[in-house]
């Protein structure tokens, strides 16, 4: 079983790219690197994560069926430093009778971009989704990301498909 959800054993494989970067699931010794790049991801979205949000997030992380899972990108030749993350969750999908899988997360840290780690990571993602549809669980898997962000899109254009629709929040 994968350290935060209920994505099952094929999230805890890793599996390493030829960059030399180790795609695996979170565990709970990550979690002092994790905090930093997810503080710098809230930053490049332009919002604030105080210790208390962390400390929140981190616990989803690797509690066993919180319903939130991660992956990480760690550098095998940095000293297994982490470079990348990737949070997702898959929920029962009304259409498709299977399960779905959503994105909710996906950073790397700017040394590190150009070597394939967003790629990595989804793709990674995309095994695990497509382990569950063995299972009857697959299904889609969707993301979201700022329209201001540009070098993402292009990553994203390469290797799935853009949708029409059209995301709606409301602030409760």
């Amino acid at each position: 079983m994968s350290a935060g959800g209920d994505a099952g054993a094929a999230a805890d494989e890793s599996v390493t790219t030829d960059s030399g970067l180790v795609i695996r699931a979170i565990t709970a010794d990550d979690l002092a690197a994790w905090r930093e790049l997810f503080r710098a991801y809230g930053e490049f979205y332009e919002t604030v994560f105080d210790d208390a949000h962390l400390d929140h997030v981190g616990a989803l992380l690797v509690a066993e069926g919180s319903g939130v899972d991660a992956l990480v990108a760690v550098d095998s030749a940095d000293g297994d430093a982490l470079v990348g993350f990737a949070h997702y969750r898959s929920h029962p999908d009304t259409f498709s009778r299977h399960r779905d899988w959503y994105l909710d997360d996906l950073f790397t840290a700017p040394a590190a971009r150009g070597r394939g780690a967003a790629t990595a990571l989804i793709a990674r993602l995309g095994e695990i989704a497509r382990d569950g549809r063995e299972r009857g669980e697959g299904g889609t898997l969707r993301w979201i990301t700022a329209a201001s962000n540009e070098r993402a899109q292009r990553v994203y254009d390469r290797i799935a498909q853009r949708t029409t629709w059209l995301t709606y929040e409301q602030k409760l």
